[in-house]
């Protein structure tokens, strides 16, 4: 590498000639060369473990695909045919096809130029320019005189890369084709994911509208046994009013389940690609939620940090950006042209013919536009800068991604926690109803104890189905911390 940031408009040209030869023997270039990305996590990076994982997480490497651990095979057909059709991934597509054609045009400009061109012409003169452009004396007749022209010729250029600036536009376009691929495989991670909390939520609210249905069937037999009890005189009309309160209330509860239940079916149309609507016939089955294994392979952070697609696109990023210091550098110093033109032509098109009667011409060029008054030193120390903040966003960007996963393994360790301790309060729900009811049926307990023991027990098995449902969506924000989801073969 060459450091020649101290170096001023009026450096000598000896010495300048000297280092653009030796710069162009050594094939050096001029900016800092990309040693890697700094150390944003010391813990991480030197086979730390995670802190928040507990029992329920182990340092197993994980699955890439980890939709198929919960065992639901309609979620992972919706994944993959996601993985497929997904807007948003062909959107990623065609910036990685965009940055891979940059990629292309940057290696073609490091080559030389070829052209070819052609001339027919007929021009109509006064005799005497006709005579000074042969050389001759003028006609003196008045007269106009015709003439034809023909020429071939092939021209070349090409531009040495005195001081890097070619190289170094193609490393940082290199880069940014690295993290267009990068932030495709990201959109993979986040479609998984999204894909699957919908599916979960969905699965969810149709449970729970099932057993809202139900609630609401057993209290319009209450409503309408309770008015035969009514005409019977064995029962007030009290009881009756308070049935009815109690199934208007249940049929309220229905009502945003419904909704939600519409609203996913619609999410998981448009992440497949497909209209709304398309897949309500597919998915109108009442099925349970997936539910996640006891313990999760998580593998440890230095893994992590080498597989999340966003950290990688970052390091990309910050990679493309030093390398464009050196463009802005070589920017700054003397650009040299290599000119070469050969041509055949006359008045006749058999003069095309005569390859022993051809003009060439070939010439170096050497520009320098040294007295900028700054323009490229303020282009250098912004690229700089931009570098600066590329690292800044690399730190970030791998901090974040830790707290993701410690906060994602947070959160699932303590929803296993919560569905224990749910599912114990469901299982005394139901003893409780089915005392109610013999109660009931002995005649030593009311028709309103059984109504609020139903209550207390429908609220129990929702509350279960809401806990499972956050626990299965906690294990999916894991696999989604974890950088899992992706494939090279998508791009």
């Amino acid at each position: 590498m060459i450091n020649m940031d101290k170096t001023s408009s009026s450096f000598p040209a000896a010495r300048l000639i000297a280092l653009a030869a030796a710069a162009l023997l050594a094939g050096c270039a001029l900016g800092p060369d990309y040693a890697g990305p700094p150390e944003a996590a010391p813990q991480a990076a030197h086979g730390g473990q995670f802190v928040r994982g507990g029992d329920s997480a182990t340092t197993t490497a994980p699955i890439n695909q980890w939709w198929q651990g919960l065992g639901d095979a309609q979620l992972t057909s919706l994944i993959e045919r996601a993985l497929q059709a997904n807007p948003n991934l062909g959107i990623a597509r065609a910036r990685l096809q965009q940055s891979r054609a940059g990629l292309a045009l940057e290696q073609a400009n490091a080559a030389p130029s070829v052209g070819a061109s052609a001339l027919a012409g007929h021009a109509r003169l006064p005799p005497a320019n006709l005579g000074a452009l042969t050389g001759g004396a003028s006609s003196g007749n008045g007269s106009p005189t015709s003439a034809n022209l023909y020429s071939l010729g092939f021209d070349a250029s090409w531009e040495i890369d005195l001081f890097g600036g070619r190289r170094r536009a193609v490393q940082a376009a290199t880069a940014t084709a690295d993290a267009a691929q990068a932030s495709l495989a990201d959109v993979q991670v986040s479609l998984a994911a999204e894909v699957a909390n919908a599916y979960i939520s969905l699965r969810d609210r149709q449970q729970r509208l099932a057993l809202g249905q139900q609630a609401v069937q057993a209290q319009e037999q209450m409503l309408q046994l309770t008015g035969q009890r009514v005409e019977r005189g064995t029962a007030s009309s009290l009881d009756q009013l308070r049935i009815q309160n109690q199934l208007d209330a249940s049929r309220a509860d229905l009502v945003p389940l419904q909704a939600d239940r519409d609203a996913y079916l619609n999410q998981l149309a448009t992440l497949l690609g497909q209209e709304p609507g398309t897949l309500d016939g597919e998915l109108a089955a009442t099925v349970p939620v997936p539910l996640p294994p006891q313990q999760v392979a998580v593998g440890d952070p230095v893994s992590l940090l080498r597989r999340r697609p966003d950290v990688r696109a970052a390091e990309r990023t910050l990679a493309a950006d030093t390398a464009k210091i050196g463009q802005a550098e070589a920017a700054r110093y003397p650009s040299l042209k290599l000119f070469g033109v050969i041509g055949l032509g006359g008045t006749h098109p058999s003069d095309l013919t005569r390859l022993d009667d051809f003009a060439a011409l070939g010439a170096p060029m050497l520009s320098w536009n040294f007295l900028d008054f700054g323009r490229a030193k303020a282009r250098v120390t912004q690229a700089e800068r931009v570098r600066d903040e590329a690292e800044m966003k690399y730190r970030q960007s791998v901090l974040e991604a830790l707290r993701d996963a410690e906060d994602a393994l947070s959160r699932f360790r303590y929803g296993r926690v919560s569905v224990a301790t749910i599912a114990r309060t469901k299982l005394s729900a139901d003893r409780a109803l089915a005392l109610a009811r013999q109660r009931y049926q002995a005649g030593t307990g009311t028709l309103i104890e059984v109504l609020d023991t139903t209550r207390q027990q429908i609220t129990a098995q929702q509350n279960l189905l809401q806990a499972e449902a956050n626990l299965t969506r906690s294990f999916v924000g894991i696999q989604k911390a974890l950088g899992l989801g992706w494939s090279d073969e998508q791009g």
